[in-house]
């Protein structure tokens, strides 16, 4: 006998994204999960006096996205930082857009002298501009302001003079090891632009808005990921103000959406050894701490990823045969990862370049190569066609990120060949192998909008329309099992969520069209209209 359903969702196309009944007519939920799916008359059977009845009038209903990686403090930090961009994620096109839009920025928020003033999003690739922006360009502009533009990869950063004075940096400081700090040539001085270890220092102290205005835009942010059809979000790894930050917002009941937060490997042992974090622990007003993240190298836009074959083009300072270099060593990776395997903890690993990739599967050998750990290798954008084969032996899931295609594509085939950058992000070999894998937006990279990830999967089309890696294209259906069932499994959460399917959490997305349907270059246009956690909704489109 069926029981009764708090809401009856009919009337458009049900893609469950589970492969045991793949479509349906109608959902049922009740008590914050799926109750019944199938056809609409069965799921009929579970309607009472009370149920509300979800028209979906010809749109489809999936399971809610999970966030295959990201970082959210950047979501909380938007309302404070500057959109300097290029299209399509901005407006920025010139080094004169960016004093605009930072000038505008600046009176739009009362800045006074002396006041931090932070952009996102700088990528000289997209601009039209031959040499990167320096401190000089940005003193002209605003001497009195310390100015920092993130470097699109969320790996660096272009600050001006007072910049650099705040954040008590050496502008003759020797570059560091794993670092990358362009010069004023004929000098020592610091340029602007730092990248990997010349930027950790400020990266780890970065300038924030107080706690109390940060918890305040918890809510906003968390809007922003619903908008875009999200029920599970992430920040790996956290930045170490930002791990109590989480705890208090929790503690406040302020998350609305599931949230994993993976700690920083440099801290690992110690939050371990002294149990300062709750590892393994079930989700406390949705948020919970999912393991330990490592960043093994650098950009590859930013030609400081770690490859085992050198670039084509100059390294990021002129150097010939670059092959770019690891921000951590084998003898620290190994370390975690062992570490971490003999307390059943999970690990997520950046890795760009295969070099890097060849770094964690000697680790993961060394420390004992169990197959069950589901450890996440974040990005995996060059990896090689031997290394998915370890990858399936050791039960290793890809984290695609196959929005490069697209912002970046065309400069991979220039600094590494078709053969190497065709093969970026190879969902389809990876799927051919039997490996699940997610796809990600490593916002604020690229924007959170899984449509447009998906669309990148399925099209894989540059900026200049260059098709990069046609082999590598999939069907939308298996594109959406990256942002879905698949990136429910790398979280463990995959009996739970993912899916529709009796018994999983409620947690869904209307979107406005159906991308199984469509012209496969028109799916970066379907809307999300609704979106659905524990039942209830969180986000409705105007």
């Amino acid at each position: 006998m069926a029981g009764t359903a708090e809401r009856i969702l009919f009337n458009g196309d049900v893609i469950t994204m589970d492969d045991t009944h793949p479509a349906a007519e109608a959902v049922a939920v009740a008590g914050g999960k799926i109750a019944a799916v199938g056809t609409t008359s069965d799921v009929m059977a579970w309607q009472g006096p009370a149920t509300e009845m979800v028209d979906l009038r010809g749109r489809t209903l999936l399971p809610g996205f999970l966030d295959g990686h990201s970082h959210f403090i950047n979501a909380v930090r938007l309302g404070t930082w500057a959109n300097v961009s290029a299209p399509p994620a901005g407006e920025v096109k010139t080094f004169a857009d960016i004093i605009a839009t930072l000038r505008a920025y600046k009176e739009k928020l009362g800045l006074k002298p002396g006041d931090w003033m932070m952009g996102y999003g700088y990528d000289i690739l997209a601009m039209d501009e031959t040499r990167d922006l320096t401190r000089a360009d940005l003193d002209a502009a605003f001497p009195d302001n310390p100015v920092m533009l993130l470097h699109c990869s969320l790996h660096g950063a272009v600050l001006n003079t007072a910049g650099f004075t705040a954040a008590k940096y050496d502008l003759n400081a020797p570059t560091p090891a794993g670092g990358m700090t362009a010069r004023i040539p004929g000098t020592t001085e610091a340029a602007g632009l730092v990248m990997e270890h010349s930027f950790l220092p400020i990266f780890m102290n970065m300038p924030a808005p107080s706690e109390a205005d940060q918890l305040a835009s918890i809510k906003a942010a968390q809007n922003l990921y619903a908008s875009n059809g999200y029920t599970t979000m992430q920040d790996a790894p956290m930045e170490p103000a930002t791990r109590p930050l989480y705890h208090k917002a929790a503690d406040q009941g302020l998350f609305h959406l599931d949230f994993v937060g993976y700690v920083n490997w440099m801290e690992f042992p110690h939050l371990l050894a002294t149990a300062a974090e709750p590892f393994k622990q079930p989700y406390h007003n949705h948020f919970r701490i999912g393991g330990v993240k490592l960043v093994g190298d650098g950009s590859p836009q930013g030609k400081t990823a770690f490859w085992t074959h050198p670039l084509l083009t100059p390294g990021p300072t002129g150097e010939s045969n670059w092959r770019g270099e690891p921000n951590v060593s084998l003898e620290e990776t190994t370390s975690v990862i062992k570490l971490a395997y003999d307390n059943d903890i999970q690990v997520l690993m950046h890795c760009n370049g295969d070099a890097t990739i060849d770094m964690l599967l000697e680790a993961h050998e060394a420390a004992g190569a169990p197959p069950h750990k589901w450890t996440v290798v974040i990005h995996s954008q060059f990896v090689r066609r031997d290394q998915l084969d370890k990858y399936v032996a050791y039960n290793f899931i890809p984290s695609l990120f196959t929005n490069h295609t697209y912002f970046w594509g065309d400069t991979h085939v220039e600094n590494l060949g078709k053969e190497r950058a065709y093969f970026m992000s190879p969902m389809h070999t990876a799927h051919a192998l039997g490996l699940p894998c997610s796809n990600h937006s490593d916002f604020a990279v690229t924007p959170l909008n899984p449509m447009f990830i998906l669309w990148t999967s399925v099209n894989r089309v540059s900026r200049s329309g260059q098709v990069i890696g046609s082999d590598e294209r999939v069907t939308p259906h298996a594109g959406l099992r990256a942002l879905t069932i698949d990136a429910a499994y790398q979280y463990g959460e995959h009996e739970g969520k993912g899916s529709i399917a009796v018994g999983k959490l409620a947690d869904l997305t209307i979107l406005d069209a159906n991308p199984t349907k469509v012209d496969p270059m028109s799916i970066k246009d379907i809307k999300v209209t609704e979106t659905i956690k524990d039942g209830k909704t969180v986000y409705k489109r105007a």
